[in-house]
């Protein structure tokens, strides 16, 4: 029961990370591309990389506190779903450079982020 209450209080503070995400990118960089979605998939791509490794790797954070930051708060804050409906408006628009260009820089990104979130957390775990 435990596990269960950390995966859900993370998973509703990385659903109001998100949110907020949201709301900035579309203050700063405006609605012309999905960049809140973007952003919140590269960086949880980071940070899920750092959390695993320093938990089932160099086990540096304990089991629960893992559960917590990748199931709970990365898996609210992470929006493969939304992605997956970014990218298919923009081709039932007929905008398909866009919606190649989004596919392409998620995987890029979150690829990239997830190389330097597990160099990162290499660096942590040795001190």
């Amino acid at each position: 029961m435990v596990r269960f209450l950390l995966v859900c209080v993370g998973g509703a503070i990385g659903s109001g990370a998100r949110y907020l995400v949201g709301l900035w990118s579309l203050a700063k960089l405006g609605p012309a591309f999905p960049y809140g979605t973007l952003t919140v998939n590269a960086v949880g791509s980071f940070l899920i990389c750092v959390v695993m490794h320093l938990t089932v790797t160099a086990k540096v954070l304990p089991a629960n506190l893992g559960l917590f930051l990748t199931t709970g708060i990365m898996g609210g804050f992470t929006t493969y779903s939304t992605f997956d409906y970014e990218t298919f408006k923009y081709a039932q628009g007929g905008a398909y450079g866009l919606a190649g260009l989004y596919v392409g820089a998620t995987l890029v990104l979150c690829f990239g982020a997830g190389f330097a979130g597990d160099a990162v957390a290499k660096l942590v775990a040795r001190g």
